[in-house]
């Protein structure tokens, strides 16, 4: 029987003569099991383990009948769940059929609409002159080079290797021995520069800093910290000629023509990347759009896990311990649950498509991303495979590979429009 949506309800009933054979058995069973005194092993007779085990026969009889009995009647009505069954108004009296009912969900039933040749905006990416030479700037900047120079007052545009400690103000204290500022430097806060300025090396200062409310760093934000501040080296940034040689060091490249060629490949494909992304996320939206149908709310649960969980791994990667944060978790669940239910939609509707356009996920494919994973992890490609299987990411790796190939193929198949420049004004 259909509840609503995807809930299902069946009344399921197990003839008596079923129940009294399942009864038999387990008895059987716990009289090779349990001793009783007066009794050899094996021995005790039938009743008396009806008697004192009553629970555990009622336990065990119950166990094995209910899964059997639902599964046999799942496949009598061509049901698959999802999720786990609720098992309730359970009637197990002795001399009648046991009777329960099952409640679960499954996997909705829905018609595919068009799906190709839907309109997105994209347009192919450009790469500028201007966009190379930028690219190329900050090439250069990661490779200069720190030269000490000797003592004087500290000037902008200084590199200043400073000691630090808090001495008041930090909710935990703040210690580093070495770091390098770069005085009046837009990254640098402006009460660090105005210390900075006009000192020599070996002198110390005290300095206060007020941090800004949204400050990335919890123990730093919102509050004035006082500063113990040693002023150790000054030093100069050299940067590298841009030449020939520069265009070696960079790889396998024999002049700066070569670079800059490489440069362009590698800005186009960021952006190009960038660009089919986002015409993905329009098809995504509009097959949704266009497909109304019930998710499982089994789904829905795990699909809002997953985004928290991602939520957490990113505020721990911040050096944010999600478990001091004031969060009401049961709301934050349930504020995720429309945007949930949109992906799982999304997800169900990749996947319909993937069965009739038959696309499929090869090995070479699985492998070649089990490998690239333990590259990442810098472990042997055995160990890398094994913990991925035991922890079932085979499977979900298979899965992202089937969507994303199902994505490229409505991709190729869409029809692009270029989005309408905006309006000066």
């Amino acid at each position: 029987m259909l509840i609503e949506g995807c809930k299902h309800e069946l009344e399921i009933t197990v003839p008596l003569e079923d129940v009294d054979r399942e009864t038999e058995r387990v008895v059987a069973n716990l009289q090779k099991k349990v001793r009783i005194a007066g009794f050899r092993p094996g021995k005790a007779p039938a009743g008396i383990i009806r008697a004192r085990f009553a629970g555990e026969l009622r336990h065990d009889v119950l166990e094995n009948l209910v899964p059997k009995a639902l599964d046999q009647r799942l496949k009598e009505e061509h049901l698959e769940f999802v999720g786990t069954p609720n098992i309730l108004e359970v009637h197990f009296e002795k001399g009648e059929p046991l009777r329960f009912k099952a409640q679960f969900e499954v996997a909705p039933e829905f018609e595919l609409g068009e799906y190709r040749g839907i309109t997105v905006n994209y347009r192919e990416p450009e790469v500028s002159d201007d966009d190379v030479e930028e690219r190329l700037k900050q090439i250069r900047d990661g490779r200069a080079e720190y030269i000490n120079i000797d003592p004087r007052p500290v000037e902008d545009g200084d590199y200043a290797v400073i000691s630090i400690e808090s001495i008041a103000g930090a909710a935990e204290p703040v210690r580093q021995d070495e770091m390098m500022v770069n005085v009046a430097g837009p990254d640098t806060l402006p009460a660090f520069s105005e210390a900075l300025r006009g000192m020599t090396p070996g002198e110390e200062k005290e300095v206060p800093v007020v941090y800004a409310e949204d400050y990335q760093q919890e123990k730093l934000a919102g509050r004035t910290v006082t500063f113990r501040l040693h002023l150790k080296v000054i030093r100069r940034k050299e940067l590298p000629e841009i030449n020939d040689e520069f265009a070696r060091d960079l790889g396998d490249y024999q002049n700066m023509e070569e670079v800059r060629g490489a440069i362009r490949k590698s800005i186009f494909q960021e952006r190009e990347h960038g660009a089919q992304q986002d015409a993905k996320n329009q098809i995504i939206e509009k097959l949704v759009a266009a497909h109304e149908f019930p998710v499982p709310e089994a789904y829905v649960e795990r699909q809002v896990e997953v985004q928290i969980e991602q939520q957490v791994r990113e505020l721990a990667g911040a050096g944010v311990d999600p478990r001091k944060l004031n969060v009401d978790w049961a709301k934050l669940k349930e504020s995720r649950r429309e945007k949930a239910t949109l992906e799982v939609r999304g997800s169900l509707l990749l996947g319909k498509i993937a069965d009739r356009e038959a696309i499929a996920v090869t090995q070479d494919e699985v492998d070649r991303e089990v490998q690239r994973i333990a590259r990442q992890e810098r472990e042997p490609v055995a160990a890398t495979r094994k913990r991925l299987e035991e922890k079932g990411i085979i499977r979900r790796i298979v899965s992202g590979i089937r969507t994303d190939k199902t994505l490229n193929f409505l991709f190729e198949h869409a029809r692009k429009e270029a989005a309408p420049e905006p309006v000066a004004e």
